[in-house]
């Protein structure tokens, strides 16, 4: 069995879990920020030193290449993201870069020979939360996304991508695509929910991950003086949209038991105590494991809003910002790691997530597969967001076992 450094891949989790830390413990590291360049430059030294080939295409991938003995054989791919939520959790992607980081340093250590080059990688850009859409590195570098329309995207500030990487110096010659056929792509990342924890499992084989549509409702009114004008002439864009936001959490208890509805940003124009608002912007994420109930759910949407604005007398637009299927794993990433957790005597399950990740894309191009730790109360995108130290050590035990498989 693979020995994992378990001092080692703690010491190395701290010491990335410093480079953006909140106050409260958790993490602040927006992508292409400052702060994520300090740890994009940690992770591109710990490459070095550990003697791999290190390159970065032009969205900002970062990857580390271990050759094996057959450097014509097809690589193995393996890693997940640094960058986070604001103010989310330290668990969240960097476990996973870690653990894959841990998992190279241990074949090293012990000087395991794979047949199959490992690279390593860190996606740019995998939570959305300043560039939209989230997934934006893995998507591009699998052709889901244009290169130029990826460098193109803008923050709310109005910065580019394109921008943002020649800031922080990021901005790599390689260009985004696979050098060659990829033999698997593994991934490991918390569950984000409670299933393992509740079920005393140490880690998930991930069969897959839910569909979802990403939509941006933006419902215009008239401003007007919160005193003298009268109610029946109102148009009131926040009461339209606030009756669409009930309707949108209501939409979760009438269409599937597995689907999850969510309004996550809200903006109010023009935001003044005694001003009727004018116009109110805000995003709905609808998700489920079935395509056809997403595009459901994304037409019920648009009733509910048409009806809230007749009501108001209000008008709206609807973009859909996003839109992704759900995501079925490959079986043999999916056997493989069922023989690795086997074989580290680690406690397992299948699960299927219901959160996006970059393996989403990736199976596009290669065999895919996922491995959750447990989550402390299924708690995520948040700085109370936590993993037992006991859970992530077995899981890395299961994914070095998985990873050393995938290689021969």
């Amino acid at each position: 069995m693979v020995s994992i450094d378990k001092d080692r891949l703690k010491n190395t989790f701290e010491t990335y879990s410093e480079i953006g830390r909140t106050d409260k413990n958790g993490l602040h590291r927006l992508s292409l920020s400052k702060t994520d360049k300090k740890v994009r430059d940690q992770f591109v030294q710990d490459l070095e030193e550990l003697g791999l080939e290190v390159r970065i295409d032009e969205v900002g991938n970062i990857f580390g290449r271990q050759e094996g003995a057959d450097p014509d054989a097809a690589p193995v791919l393996i890693g997940s993201h640094l960058d986070s939520q604001p103010y989310g959790g330290r668990f969240d992607g960097q476990l996973g870069v870690l653990t894959a980081l841990e998992t190279l340093r241990s074949f090293a250590d012990e000087g395991i020979d794979h047949r199959r080059p490992i690279e390593i990688v860190n996606w740019t850009n995998e939570e959305g939360s300043r560039f939209k859409p989230a997934l934006m590195g893995s998507g591009t570098f699998a052709d889901e996304f244009d290169v130029d329309e990826t460098l193109s995207q803008t923050d709310s500030e109005g910065t580019t991508v394109e921008e943002a990487l020649e800031e922080i110096g990021y901005r790599g010659d390689s260009p985004c695509k696979p050098r060659e056929p990829i033999h698997a792509y593994f991934e490991l990342h918390i569950e984000q929910g409670p299933v393992l924890e509740e079920r005393d499992r140490a880690v998930g084989i991930v069969e897959g991950i839910y569909g979802m549509s990403w939509l941006e409702v933006t419902i215009t009114g008239d401003a007007d003086h919160a005193g003298p004008s009268p109610m029946h002439s109102r148009r009131d864009a926040l009461v339209a949209a606030t009756d669409v936001v009930q309707a949108v959490r209501r939409l979760s208890n009438r269409v599937s038991d597995d689907v999850v509805t969510t309004v996550g940003e809200f903006e109010v124009e023009p935001n003044s105590i005694n001003v009727i608002p004018s116009e109110v912007t805000f995003t709905v994420d609808v998700r489920s494991y079935d395509d056809k109930v997403v595009a459901d759910l994304v037409e019920r949407v648009e009733t509910e809003v048409e009806a809230a604005c007749s009501r108001e007398g209000t008008t709206y637009e609807i973009e859909e910002i996003w839109r992704i299927p759900h995501t079925e794993y490959a079986e043999k990433v999916r056997t493989t790691a069922i023989e690795g957790a086997e074989a580290a005597d680690i406690s397992y399950q299948s699960i299927v997530g219901g959160a996006g990740h970059d393996a989403n894309y990736l199976s596009e191009i290669t065999n895919s597969g996922m491995l959750f730790a447990p989550s402390v109360d299924g708690k995520t995108h948040n700085e109370a967001e936590y993993t037992e130290w006991s859970d992530i050590v077995d899981a890395a035990f299961a994914y070095a076992e998985t990873v050393e498989r995938l290689a021969e």
